[in-house]
């Protein structure tokens, strides 16, 4: 589950009938399509564009010996596979494991069961890896164990959104531990990998079948049996004893999953996809595509006055912004909301957003720069040095400028769900100019990685520090210190809040507690693997001390009265 060994990779391509080249292929030079050894006349027929006539022969040519690619062509050339030897044994096992395990564990929801289900879809890349070649490396290593944590945020919070931006990163960091990938190119195009070994695995495994089906009845036929049989006796008996002894019927029922209802059709959706996961997992892990061979060409080098003049000139804007803010900062809050009209609260909130944009759209300033940055010698390394410098250091002060509104606002108004999130997000664009600060100092080869292994890091920290657990307490501590508090925002939080919410003094507790009661109570009784931390400690918390307060007594409160969120 690492980056393919030179020795490896080449001797399995050319047994697909693929040249591995020795270094990097350009899109360009990828994109001319390989004369085909044998099979239709180069020439276009009537109304065909020659090049676009010999990209469609040099598809067909890839689907028949068993490629396919999502990717652009020349990318897909670039990228391309090795060949896999059958699948193994151990891997059909798993995949089916897989299966099995998804149906059972996620039919419910997320949760500890999450972690569980994804086990078998390990050791079939494991056993796909190790059986194509491919060892262990300590980048590999460390992808794999980000994935495992950040596919464990679902086991701790019970807020939905944390939970989705995790497993959103889950997949992308996955894919950097499959594809071993360190360049721009790998590390944006390993989530395509994922549906092109899905297509390519599921013929792997149909053909392992196949072979595997032929003259093998004497072997699985066994097996096959004795699962049945073993289903049967569990069945037969767990009835019985569920229903001989309370106690065994309540275990049993907290340990199994409900079929009833909903349930049943939801698992035998789950079952392919848990089938299919396992299989793109050991397809890629086998022989994963190599995405890092692609080079984009760099732009066309522009002189250095052309170049810097116009970031020169951006970057005495910025400097210019930086000292008003520093005027404002050092006194000056009372002369601004007097000449513009605004209020405190207002004149933070106003800028913000537009704070927030200009520091993405430098970012991107950035990497259009570096692209056309001139090249020829020494003194235009140090002139594209000190000039992206100056602008990075003086977005620094632009994100400390956002944040620092951000703090008014909070203050003013207190925290919410939205706010949580782009003062999260602020801090992340401040932290990647950091790393490309460093990266023009000291080389940017390894900035890739470092780029993506800090947004999997934020993501997880995101989700372990329970952004709805912080929005309860900081409102709380609000409400402690100013007898301020939006009782109406906390009906739509979820079990997180409620250790927070719990230091509230009654009526207010029970009315801030009210909507995430009626959540749970409407939820029902969740089962283990679908339990998360949060919501096991909510449960525990509201069984100890009930909500008390009435519809009648929140409503006098303003509890479910209107709000806005910003």
């Amino acid at each position: 589950m690492s980056e393919n060994t030179e020795g490896t990779n080449e001797a399995a391509a050319q047994a697909e009938g693929v040249a591995e080249p020795a270094k990097a292929v350009e899109p360009a030079k990828a994109a001319e399509p390989a004369k085909p050894a044998a099979g239709p006349a180069p020439t276009a027929p009537p109304g065909w564009d020659p090049k676009a006539w010999q990209t469609h022969q040099l598809r067909k040519q890839r689907t028949a010996s068993g490629a396919w690619s999502l990717a652009p062509l020349a990318w897909a050339e670039a990228a391309r596979p090795a060949a896999v030897a059958p699948v193994p044994a151990a891997v059909l096992g798993a995949v089916l494991a897989s299966g099995i395990a998804v149906s059972l564990l996620l039919g419910d929801g997320l949760g500890p069961g999450l972690l569980l289900a994804v086990l078998p879809a390990l050791v079939a890349g494991y056993v796909a890896a190790r059986r194509a070649g491919r060892g262990l490396r300590p980048w590999t290593a460390l992808w794999a164990i980000g994935c495992l944590a950040l596919l464990a945020v679902p086991a701790l919070r019970d807020s939905g959104w944390p939970s989705t931006l995790a497993l959103i990163a889950a997949v992308l960091t996955g894919a950097l531990a499959l594809h071993g990938s360190r360049s721009w190119p790998g590390i944006l195009l390993g989530p395509v990998g994922f549906v092109d070994s899905a297509v390519l695995g599921v013929r792997w495994v149909w053909s392992g079948l196949r072979s595997r089906g032929q003259g093998s009845r004497q072997r699985w036929l066994p097996l096959v049996k004795a699962a049945l049989v073993a289903v049967v006796l569990l069945v037969l008996f767990g009835t019985l004893f569920a229903s001989a002894d309370a106690a065994f019927a309540d275990v049993l029922s907290g340990l199994t999953p409900d079929f009833s209802g909903v349930g049943g059709p939801v698992r035998l959706l789950l079952f392919p996809l848990g089938l299919l996961v396992a299989i793109t997992v050991a397809r890629t892990a086998a022989a994963p595509s190599r995405w890092d061979r692609i080079q984009v060409r760099p732009g066309k080098a522009r002189s250095r006055v052309e170049w810097a003049l116009p970031l020169v000139v951006l970057n005495l804007l910025f400097a210019g912004f930086n000292a008003v803010q520093l005027t404002v900062l050092l006194g000056g809050y009372r002369k601004v909301l007097q000449a513009t009209g605004l209020t405190y609260a207002e004149y933070a909130r106003q800028g913000f957003w537009q704070l927030l944009w200009a520091t993405l759209l430098t970012l991107a300033v950035i990497a259009l720069a570096l692209r056309w940055a001139p090249r020829d010698g020494a003194g235009d390394r140090r002139l594209v040095r000190v000039v992206l410098g100056t602008l990075c250091a003086l977005t620094l002060v632009v994100v400390a400028s956002a944040l620092h509104r951000m703090d008014l606002y909070v203050d003013a108004y207190g925290l919410t769900r939205l706010r949580v999130s782009v003062a999260g997000m602020e801090l992340w664009l401040g932290l990647v100019i950091v790393l490309i600060m460093a990266g023009g100092l000291f080389g940017a080869r390894w900035l890739p990685r470092a780029v993506a292994g800090s947004a999997m890091a934020a993501v997880l920290a995101f989700g372990l520090m329970s952004p709805d657990g912080m929005v309860a307490q900081g409102n709380v501590t609000r409400y402690e210190k100013d007898g301020k508090i939006d009782l109406a925002y906390f009906q739509s939080l979820s079990a997180d809040a409620v250790p927070g919410l719990d230091r509230l003094p009654e009526p207010q507790r029970s009315c801030a507690l009210r909507g995430i009661d009626g959540e749970l109570a409407k939820a029902g009784r969740t089962p283990w693997y679908a339990m998360s931390l949060g919501e096991r400690r909510a449960r525990e918390i509201l069984r100890e001390r009930p909500v008390k307060a009435s519809y009648e007594e929140c409503k006098r409160l303003g509890t479910f009265g209107a709000r806005t969120e910003y």
